[in-house]
């Protein structure tokens, strides 16, 4: 491009509908103009154009898209899986984490062994934006890393990673993907990826405690908005035991 000024609101919108064309998620559409505009934004305050061609266009609307949630039933059953060596230690230490303290993958994959506060009941996590935050850890939790740790031991490594693969180097996302899914499939279950499981804690915490803004804090939100998509799965929960305990949604059910 050697003239901006060539480029008009109407270039970017039939731009912008090729990408629908090609099927492009709401979501990165989004994320394209967000670029364009900073772009031509940056290029007008340098006096290249007088105005942007994206002043006037709108990103488009994500659908409200609800995170999947495993039942309590269901994450009791991926855990009674049975580790029977040092790698499959590992793995049920990791999902014992995640679903006790609501972690990211990527907070898994940098925490450290000396990470660990007061005994262990804490973990001090580097979430995003470099956030540092306490979270608790677990009775189970507690007891599958530490049986993990002592396997870590017998690999000798000198990583201060506190998840490392079996050469001793700290484990990637990947690969804790690829072994949840795994382990998933072995008990049973259908694919399981490391967000369910933190959406599965967010969601079953919300239902026994309803305290939206301590469960913000143990995720890591900066905003409470973000968090409150967990409410609509809580709605969902409600209607479920209120069709199963309220006298007049039985009595409806059963004539149906």
């Amino acid at each position: 491009i050697t003239n901006f000024q060539f480029i008009t609101e109407d270039i970017c919108s039939s731009w912008i509908a090729d990408l629908f064309q090609k099927n492009v998620s709401p979501r990165s559409i989004q994320r394209h103009i967000s670029s364009a505009k900073g772009f031509f934004s940056y290029v007008k305050k340098n006096g290249f154009i007088d105005n942007s061609p994206f002043e006037l266009i709108s990103s488009p609307k994500s659908p409200n898209y609800l995170p999947n949630v495993l039942s309590p039933e269901d994450v009791e059953q991926l855990l009674n899986f049975k580790p029977k060596n040092t790698q499959e230690i590992r793995d049920i230490a990791i999902v014992e984490l995640i679903y006790s303290s609501g972690l990211r993958v990527s907070e898994v994959v940098s925490s450290n062994t000396n990470d660990f506060e007061e005994n262990k009941d804490f973990l001090r996590v580097l979430g995003k934006g470099s956030k540092t935050r306490l979270v608790p850890v677990g009775r189970f939790a507690k007891a599958a890393i530490a049986r993990w740790l002592l396997e870590r031991n017998k690999l000798h490594t000198k990583d201060e990673s506190l998840f490392v693969n079996l050469r001793g180097g700290r484990i990637s996302s990947r690969s804790i993907q690829e072994r949840i899914k795994k382990l998933a499939l072995i008990q049973g279950l259908p694919p399981i990826n490391p967000h369910m499981l933190r959406h599965s804690f967010a969601t079953h915490l919300l239902e026994s405690s309803g305290d939206l803004r301590s469960i913000q804090e143990l995720l890591g939100h900066s905003s409470l908005s973000t968090t409150q998509i967990y409410t609509r799965l809580d709605y969902q929960h409600l209607i479920k035991v209120y069709e199963k305990s309220h006298p007049r949604a039985t009595k409806e059910n059963a004539q149906n």
